[in-house]
């Protein structure tokens, strides 16, 4: 019985636990006038992203990426501003704001992250 408490014991303490190694910390990215916003509702259309963006400066082009059967959002989104410095404001005014009832997060696009999603999504620009 000493035995099987002692394997017991071995098994759930922590001084037998090694935590795994922390990911690299992925590049931040450059700034640009396009962002890539994420956790839109999927009732949040590009009109309503246009909107909640406009707030901050001038939004030259916004877009809600869709599904082909459904027509809802699919979580996520396109904005472009007219500056570098609008689309920095709009990143502040925005990042872990609730739209539609959601909480969004905008940051601005990485080229790889376009590539990914366009091989993913028909994205036309």
């Amino acid at each position: 019985m000493a035995a099987v408490r002692s394997g017991f014991r071995r098994l759930f303490s922590i001084s037998a636990f090694t935590p795994p190694t922390p990911a690299a910390a992925s590049p931040p990215a450059e700034p640009s006038t396009n962002l890539f916003v994420s956790g839109l509702s999927k009732r949040t259309a590009s009109e309503g992203l246009r909107e909640a963006f406009s707030k901050f400066g001038q939004v030259v082009y916004a877009r809600v990426v869709t599904d082909r059967i459904s027509g809802f959002s699919k979580g996520f989104g396109f904005v472009r501003y007219a500056t570098l410095e609008e689309a920095a404001e709009g990143i502040k005014g925005m990042d872990g704001k609730f739209l539609d009832g959601w909480v969004i997060f905008a940051d601005f696009l990485i080229h790889e992250r376009l590539q990914i999603i366009k091989a993913g999504a028909a994205i036309v620009d």
